[in-house]
């Protein structure tokens, strides 16, 4: 990976494009798909032909190789347009799952399994929270046992992205009960697989097209070819990989804080009260001033963090600092917003709500906040 920036004025042209196909495919049925509670399977080769979808995996499997930021602007400008379940839904996909392929799989778990995440024929997740455990990986009761020249998976998983249009999932499970944390190992999952299936698509107060699911394991059998790098260094690998995955939902905020921010510079500036715009109004002047530098702030420590992880040197802290900051932002920002929309925004059809309850869960997925701030002040304090 280059650890040279990319600019604005490189990203532009891509940027465009993205922005055109999500007005064109996305922005005109995003409604019904969030009545429905899930997108239509279809809506993925679309992304992959947009080439939206992994964008900085290899070009030997499909990817185009590109820089760390078309990334983080993809995952940006669907959250900025009020697609916030997308944007988590791709950012599993292309963040999360496919990294861990890039960086841990062998070769042939590669070609099998990378080409149709960049062209949308796979649909990626990632399976570590359990009904019992949350933040706490350690706590997981799946288990893979090896018999023979396979492993035997029994277990079930829960709040799973992409769960209903998932065709491979990395499992997290245990492989040495007694081991802790050191026995814990991660699968690749061909959900066409006997022993596997999908439980409900799960019903949020927000993010309601992005489909959550409850997957189970039963008798599940893979070979040993499907496990992720080595046994028993899961959850090793998972901290290696958070980073990323708390960077681009910081970087996810940061976007769709933008986004509200527009819609309410918009309607202040057109809605009337007492005579006078709503934006000549003092109280609401010094709210937009309040947040508008709240994001940028925000922002600014997000491209510094972006920065750091294409040269490398992006720590976990600073990772859960990014996370943590920049969706408490979010949520502020939102939840200001929306007050400024008065009765209106409270009612579904302003998209500024969608905005609010969207947001919700940034402070809890990917490590609550609160888990967040146990780990930066571990890093300043040790452990105890």
């Amino acid at each position: 990976m280059s650890a040279e920036r990319v600019s604005e004025a490189e990203l532009a042209p891509f940027r465009d494009t993205v922005i055109r196909m999500l007005e064109r495919e996305v922005a005109p049925f995003y409604d019904e798909w969030d009545r429905a509670g899930i997108v239509p399977r279809e809506l993925w080769r679309a992304f992959g032909a947009a080439g939206m979808l992994c964008v900085d995996a290899p070009d030997s499997h499909g990817g185009l190789g590109a820089p760390f930021e078309y990334s983080v602007m993809i995952g940006s400008e669907l959250a900025r347009m009020g697609f916030g379940a997308l944007a988590t839904n791709v950012m599993v996909h292309s963040d999360i799952v496919a990294p861990y392929l890039s960086h841990l799989g062998s070769d042939q778990q590669k070609a099998r399994w990378l080409p149709g995440m960049v062209s949308g024929d796979v649909v990626g997740a990632i399976a570590m929270t359990e009904p019992g455990a949350g933040s706490d990986l350690q706590g997981m009761k799946t288990r893979a046992v090896r018999d023979g020249e396979d492993y035997v998976i029994n277990g079930s998983k829960t709040f799973i992205t992409n769960g209903q249009h998932a065709d491979m999932v990395i499992v997290a499970a245990k492989t040495d009960p007694a081991a802790g944390a050191k026995g814990v190992s991660l699968f690749l999952v061909d959900t066409t697989l006997d022993g596997f299936s999908r439980g409900r698509n799960l019903d949020k107060i927000g993010q309601h097209c992005g489909d959550t699911s409850e997957l189970f394991f039963e008798d599940l059998r893979v070979p040993a070819s499907a496990l992720v790098g080595a046994a028993g260094q899961g959850f090793v690998y998972l901290m290696q990989e958070l980073a990323r995955e708390r960077l681009v939902i910081g970087a996810i905020g940061v976007g769709a804080a933008r986004g509200a921010l527009d819609l309410t510079v918009d309607y202040v500036q057109q809605r009337e009260l007492f005579g006078q715009k709503l934006g000549q109004l003092q109280n609401t002047r010094f709210r937009l001033a309040e947040m508008e530098t709240d994001y940028r702030i925000n922002k600014a420590f997000v491209d510094q963090c972006v920065g750091e992880y294409i040269a490398g040197t992006l720590d976990a802290t600073a990772a859960s600092m990014a996370k943590y900051s920049a969706t408490e932002m979010q949520y502020r920002v939102a939840d200001g917003c929306l007050q400024l929309f008065g009765g209106y925004g409270y009612m579904s059809e302003y998209p500024i709500s969608r905005a609010f309850t969207d947001a919700r869960v940034q402070r809890i997925y990917g490590g609550t906040s609160e888990v967040m701030k146990e780990l930066i002040a571990r890093s300043m304090l040790g452990r105890g």
